[in-house]
């Protein structure tokens, strides 16, 4: 039976690793996350669950932490933002390469310099290729499910790969919302009890981590590993199916609104998707056939179903909290991009970058870019392909 409460992002998801009881959990402070980390080392210190808290002193010796308990054969989690999940770069890459399926809450914030604690997308899109699941959650309610899902997907054991749960930072993190919480038996028994492979512990059964690989197989054992990435929309459908039958509330690869007679859209991640369903209605009601896509799976990226999804519209546009420095456009623009390519049909696609280090946005900024999209689908013109918008002149 679910609770009904009123809570922060930060302490459901909090909450939602309670749930779960991992076995271990390595913790470096970092706003916008601190809170939640904070919260869970209370579960500890009062017995709430069983897991081993490692206090570390930055964050790559967080995740190189969490990679030795996951070896060795644990349920592992660790939360992170920005620079911190900066100074873990080089040892994600070793937990994806080691399929070992750590599950980690990030709290989108900016980078440095200049020096900012605000949100935007900045930190888990510079982390996007390095091999981890991406879950991106547009509020609360969201952050909690995803990381309830994130265990299930990440230790299935065609899978096993580490997994990431996006939220925005203070927009999500730090508000109150009405959420639903499930009961901590039926979060325990969707889970399901760890089970290990190949741990470094079970000395019946030796085995090595990471050990040095010369060019005659270094690239095949790549080619796996993104063999196994192509697994993972299914596994998170299906799980998705599961999480349904036991909460009632429903997820895919994607959420999409309004979209299926749309001739005009917008592309937008997290938190200010909700900003833009309400401006997205005012224009039906205006006779305008408007709608949204808002990405949930981000890595592994589903092209093809996104592609088929968005393939009917005159055009669309891409918001991105985040910039590709000389790299032209946005990466979910990128990305975007890249599944349309195929279609000989396919809309006209402009890259609005909005709310970096947590400037705000408006249903105003989505009006005008759907007025915008407007006049690109009658005329076939475009102004600017790119373009930052809430900019101060």
């Amino acid at each position: 039976m679910a609770k009904v409460v009123a809570v922060t992002g930060n302490e459901a998801v909090a909450n939602a690793l309670r749930q779960v009881n991992p076995d271990v959990c390595a913790v470096y402070p970092i706003t916008p996350q601190t809170e939640m980390m904070q919260r869970f080392s209370s579960f500890v210190s009062d017995g709430q669950v069983k897991t081993e808290l490692i206090l570390v002193e930055s964050e790559h010796s967080a995740m190189s932490s969490c990679v030795g308990a996951s070896a060795a054969g644990g349920r592992v989690i660790t939360a992170t933002s920005s620079q911190g999940l900066a100074l873990m770069w080089e040892i994600l890459f070793i937990a994806s390469g080691t399929r070992l399926p750590i599950v980690m809450p990030v709290v989108n914030r900016a980078l440095s310099a200049p020096l900012n604690i605000h949100g935007d997308h900045s930190d888990a899109m510079g982390a996007r290729d390095t091999g981890w699941i991406q879950l991106w959650s547009e509020n609360g309610q969201e952050a909690y499910d995803n990381t309830i899902q994130a265990f299930r997907i990440a230790e299935h054991m065609d899978i096993r790969l580490p997994a990431m749960i996006c939220m925005d930072g203070f927009i999500i993190s730090h508000s109150i919302e009405r959420l639903e919480y499930l009961d901590d038996q039926d979060v325990q028994a969707f889970v399901g009890k760890f089970k290990q492979l190949n741990p470094l512990l079970d000395i019946e059964h030796p085995v090595s981590y990471g050990p040095l690989i010369l060019p005659d197989y270094y690239m095949e054992y790549r080619r796996a590993q993104a063999e196994v990435a192509t697994k993972v929309a299914q596994v998170v459908l299906d799980v998705a199916d599961d999480f349904a039958q036991l909460s009632g509330r429903k997820y895919g690869l994607f959420e999409t609104y309004r979209l299926d007679d749309a001739e005009i859209g917008l592309v937008i991640l997290n938190s200010a998707a909700g900003t833009s369903k309400d401006v997205v209605d005012e224009f039906r009601d205006r006779g305008i056939k408007a709608g949204l896509f808002k990405p949930r799976l981000y890595r592994p990226f589903p092209y093809e179903e996104t592609g088929e999804a968005l393939k009917h519209l005159k055009a669309l546009c891409v918001l991105d909290r985040a910039d590709c420095f000389g790299g032209s456009f946005g990466p979910v623009f990128v990305d975007i991009a890249t599944s349309l390519y195929p279609y000989r049909e396919r809309p006209i696609l402009i890259n609005k970058i909005y709310g970096l280090g947590g400037r705000d946005y408006l249903p105003g900024h989505a009006e005008l870019v759907l007025n915008e999209l407007v006049d690109v689908a009658q005329t076939g013109t475009v102004r600017n392909y790119k373009e930052y918008i809430g900019v101060r002149e």
